[in-house]
């Protein structure tokens, strides 16, 4: 089953968003469906040399010809109310309609995610579905979510979080045992405010592997896996990691190309410079995923470039034939189970 890529969405749209899915069937074999302006979407695979509704390396494209598009600074529930013809809507229905298994968009975040919510619905059980980011740490890759789906967040919301983290981080990132934290301000039980102290009760009793209360710098020494908190929080973190990959990329350019001594050192390191970029460059990850919606949905920024958009579809990929939507189905439904056999018996010891 293909996946649904929002050729419309993004500031390099439809160039980049085309060029990426393109990569993505010659080099990965992935079959798509390029959802957007039909004559745009033909002049930018005539460009490539390709010829839509045909094979394209191991792979497939056709298009889905769409009328509208939600621009970057539109309300998020254009989509539902205005706009019910914009690429993005097509596609959150492809995957409703089981013509796609998952869809990738760097259009309109709030788009992107309220059309996933309403047209192709959470997974039974899970009531808030999740934005989650990869990142790099010493050792690996950090999950944390949530990034900005939820700002306001309830005990239970955060138990979805470390299901649908767990999840990911196992099948998607291939850690086996994925370690959970709960984002804290200190690593004792005791510690942070009403909320993450009764989180900490919570996330105890899911059968997880819950290694407790985490701070700021274990986001990026590895000694978790996945990092569970709410939307605001996880938000911030996001945007404060990707400045800082920046800066620190952009001061130790200018440092190394300051002097002719510097510029030799330069040159002679400039493999090492080139893995440390790629360690550090959202598109080699693609695009983050919002968890807890039936099938996949993989948003990404909207300056992705033609790799983070291939680099997307793989995750979608990747995503949809783990299953990964049923498994967290699985776990949650279980998870009330547990609570509904524990609020039975509580009630017959009252009553008893």
């Amino acid at each position: 089953m293909p996946i649904a890529v929002d050729a419309m969405g993004g500031d390099h749209a439809p160039q980049s968003t085309v060029e990426g899915a393109v990569r993505a069937a010659e080099e990965d074999g992935a079959s798509i469906l390029l959802v957007g302006d039909k004559a745009r979407i033909d002049r930018e695979l005539a460009r490539l040399g390709v010829a839509p509704g045909r094979q394209a390396g191991h792979g497939r494209i056709e298009i889905v010809h769409a009328d509208e598009v939600v621009g970057m600074d539109e309300p998020a529930i254009t989509p539902i109310r205005r706009k019910r013809h914009s690429s993005i809507r097509l596609c959150a229905e492809l995957v409703k309609e089981g013509r796609a298994q998952s869809l990738v968009t760097a259009g309109n975040t709030g788009a992107a995610m309220i059309s996933a919510k309403m047209v192709i619905g959470t997974v039974a059980g899970v009531d808030r579905p999740a934005l989650a980011a990869v990142l790099p740490n010493l050792r690996g890759r950090t999950v944390l979510l949530d990034v900005g789906a939820n700002v306001d967040t309830k005990p239970v919301h955060l138990r979805e979080f470390a299901v649908m983290g767990h999840f990911y981080a196992q099948e998607v990132i291939g850690t086996p045992s994925p370690r959970i934290g709960l984002m804290s301000i200190g690593e004792e039980e005791g510690k942070g405010n009403d909320a993450t102290r009764e989180v900490f009760k919570v996330l105890m009793n899911t059968g997880l592997n819950f290694i407790g209360n985490v701070e700021g710098r274990d986001v990026f020494n590895g000694t978790v896996d996945v990092i569970v908190c709410d939307g605001f929080v996880g938000n911030v973190i996001l945007k404060s990691a990707e400045a800082l990959a920046e800066l620190l990329g952009r001061m130790l350019r200018e440092e190394m190309t300051r002097t002719a001594r510097t510029k030799a050192g330069y040159a002679l390191a400039k493999p090492a410079f080139d893995r440390f970029r790629t360690r550090t460059d959202y598109s080699e990850y693609g695009a983050a995923p919002l968890l807890g919606v039936n099938g996949g949905c993989f948003i990404g920024h909207g300056r992705s470039n033609a790799r983070a958009i291939q680099n997307a579809i793989r995750r979608a990929v990747e995503f949809s034939s783990a299953r990964l939507d049923r498994k967290i189905h699985d776990k949650i439904a279980e998870l009330h189970s547990q609570e509904e056999r524990l609020l039975g018996g509580a009630q017959e010891v009252s009553t008893g």
